[in-house]
């Protein structure tokens, strides 16, 4: 009797780049402005390792033209000023294309005018390397980073797809780790940190 072995072939899981870890290199077009002629950009990890002092705050969405998305690029957006004052560049990132990025920003009132760029990554090869990917779309989950000035993660986030995140916490925890001290539960900015 002929018996068959039936075998089920394991998901592939790609682990999401956590804190303590180098950002991956990258070189991507992103969207800047919605001015003709000065519309696109190239970005690249290099930018984030500049040694001037600075940090970055990259959030991810899935989609364009979505419902969840556009509340969070605006909240980001309205915040950047504060991201601005702690030196914070902003970078907000999803796998479109710098082409449907543009048609988006130029179609959504709240999108018009933002003060980051978005970063284009059609390859799918930065979200791939964090890990970020849906195994279903290979769409990118709501990922936030923050990365100090040497290109470390030092605070990630991650929420499912219809879930959106919230932009003070993001700003509290970057707060946090520029102190360099010992925060407590529910700290805030002006707040005593530990000894």
């Amino acid at each position: 009797m002929n018996q068959e072995v039936l075998t089920t072939a394991e998901p592939t899981v790609h682990r999401m780049l956590s804190i303590g870890s180098r950002f991956p290199d990258f070189r991507k077009k992103c969207v800047v402005s919605t001015t003709p002629g000065a519309e696109f950009n190239e970005l690249s990890s290099a930018e984030l390792r500049s040694g001037k002092g600075g940090w970055t705050v990259m959030f991810w969405w899935p989609k364009d033209f979505t419902f969840v998305c556009p509340t969070e690029i605006e909240a980001f957006n309205e915040a950047a000023p504060a991201f601005e004052e702690r030196k914070a560049r902003l970078i907000g990132a999803s796998t479109d294309s710098e082409h449907v990025h543009l048609a988006w920003r130029k179609a959504h009132p709240g999108l018009r005018d933002l003060r980051f760029p978005m970063l284009a990554d059609t390859s799918k090869s930065l979200a791939e390397e964090l890990g970020i990917l849906t195994p279903e779309e290979k769409v990118a989950y709501r990922v936030t980073y923050i990365i100090d000035p040497e290109g470390i993660v030092r605070w990630m986030s991650a929420y499912d797809l219809n879930v959106g995140r919230n932009v003070d916490e993001v700003l509290r925890v970057l707060d946090a780790l520029q102190t360099g001290a010992l925060t407590p539960c529910n700290w805030v900015k002006g707040a005593a940190t530990l000894n």
